[in-house]
């Protein structure tokens, strides 16, 4: 049993929520500074950029894990630089629906990202939840989900809105985890690490709520 009075294995830590506000306020402060480069970066992204974009996020995920405890600085510095290069990555789709649909569907489904992440966040808050079982739940549907587009990439089973609304529901469940992970008290997490997971959460819902909205403008 920890100092709290719960057994800290199990997932579910009763810490004090002002104990662990000024590690939200830092997960939330870099957060929101990802987001603000991720938009630098789909705004200056080369026509190329998305394979490159792609190749640099999937190495720095791996670069921010090993320098995480080692070098919290750099840490922060590569989660900075893999949000701008997420705007590569992402910067073909979104101006794909700018140049069909119109930069207003960009904005609701960002808009509509914000108050679902507020509300995640806030039933985090609220009520003790096993993060760990959570996580292990959510990583066990993130891997079917995986499986499931690439075995429709050839059996052609799961049409784009079924499979954005999975995505919606798999990534739902991970950032109420992770948020519970920092109501909880980190779990030995640094705060570069757990906004980064907040904001990979943040970005596939954004795009999964994106291609819900653009695929109901498209058939009206």
């Amino acid at each position: 049993m920890n100092q709290y009075g719960m057994n800290s294995y199990q997932g579910v830590i009763d810490v004090p929520r002002e104990e662990t506000a000024s590690l939200l306020s830092k997960v939330l402060a870099i957060t929101a500074f990802g987001f603000l480069m991720t938009a630098a970066g789909v705004a200056t992204a080369p026509p190329w950029g998305m394979f490159v974009g792609m190749i640099a996020v999937f190495g720095l995920v791996f670069a921010i894990n090993f320098a995480r405890k080692s070098s919290p600085g750099l840490a922060l510095g590569l989660f900075i630089a893999l949000s701008y290069f997420m705007g590569w990555e992402i910067a073909p789709i979104i101006h794909r629906y700018v140049a069909t649909i119109g930069s207003q569907v960009v904005f609701q489904a960002a808009a509509t990202t914000g108050f679902g992440m507020a509300a995640m966040g806030c039933f985090a808050y609220l009520f003790q939840i096993n993060y760990r079982k959570v996580a292990g739940i959510g990583f066990a549907a993130l891997l079917l989900l995986m499986l499931a587009g690439i075995a429709s990439m050839f059996f052609h089973f799961l049409t784009p809105d079924a499979y954005s609304w999975m995505t919606l529901g798999v990534f739902t469940l991970l950032t109420v985890g992770d948020f519970a992970r920092i109501r909880a008290g980190g779990d030995g997490r640094s705060a570069v690490s757990l906004a980064l997971s907040i904001y990979l959460d943040a970005i596939n819902i954004f795009l999964a709520v994106l291609q819900l909205m653009g695929g109901r403008r498209s058939r009206d």
